[in-house]
């Protein structure tokens, strides 16, 4: 395998809103874009999550392992947003630093 292939094979597993695309003219919307649909993605993970939750809890739901795999992605995609986030903010706060 060459380091191409291990890197596309890596964001495959990102979720779509944080996969790379290509940058508009303007470079700002796309990143306002990116953060936004992250947050609506993981929106729908942590409701699926809680969905299959409460399946488990009431004893509606027979495969334990779906609703392990949903709250295991929900928790590592909020762990990915906020490592973004986290970034912007430093990247932010060092930009407003620089002296003119």
């Amino acid at each position: 395998m060459d380091p191409v292939s291990g890197v596309d094979a890596l964001s495959s597993a990102l979720p779509s809103s944080l996969r790379a695309e290509p940058a508009p003219a303007g470079g700002g919307p796309a990143f306002a874009s990116s953060i936004t649909g992250a947050i609506d993605e993981l929106r729908g993970l942590q409701s699926q999550s809680d969905a299959l939750k409460v399946a488990a809890v009431t004893g509606d739901l027979d495969d334990i392992h779906s609703a392990m795999i949903a709250s295991t992605r929900a928790a590592v995609t909020l762990e990915l947003v906020a490592a973004v986030r986290n970034k912007g903010v430093d990247a932010f706060n060092e930009i407003m630093r620089m002296q003119a």
